[in-house]
């Protein structure tokens, strides 16, 4: 089964409070999985680190076995592909998670799409963040 994974993580302020979030569909166009998650403090990068890394887990715990993931961080995108080097220590453990989960899919493929493209997951984020920052 194939499935899209739409990710965003977002800081209020960087570092600031953080949270991912996770849009997962069917090949349908259908949500099938859809939430967010409060990181505490941290920057926006391992965000949307733990984002991808979260979509591709529950991805798998759906029985996906090939996988589309669709992050509007230029970077992840960049660094999943091999196209970008890890020189941030933090961030080079956070590619380890995001790579070894990868490699449980018989296919996938990162794609970079604009914020715009990406509301469904970046309201996610808002929605943890907001609760979190009452």
């Amino acid at each position: 089964m194939k499935l899209s994974i739409y990710t965003d993580g977002g800081s209020r302020g960087n570092p600031g409070p953080s949270a991912t979030g996770i849009v997962i569909k069917n090949e349908e166009g259908q949500n099938v999985a859809s939430y967010g998650e409060f990181l505490g403090v941290q920057t926006n990068n391992f965000a949307e680190y733990m984002a991808i890394i979260s979509g591709l887990k529950k991805a798998k715990e759906l029985g996906a076995d090939e996988v589309d993931c669709i992050v509007d961080s230029k970077l992840v995108c960049e660094q999943l592909n091999r196209n970008w080097k890890v020189k941030e220590p933090t961030i080079q453990k956070l590619f380890i998670q995001a790579w070894n989960a990868l490699q449980q899919f018989k296919k996938f493929k990162i794609k970079h799409i604009l914020r715009a493209g990406n509301k469904e997951a970046d309201r996610e984020v808002n929605k943890v963040l907001d609760i979190h920052s009452k």
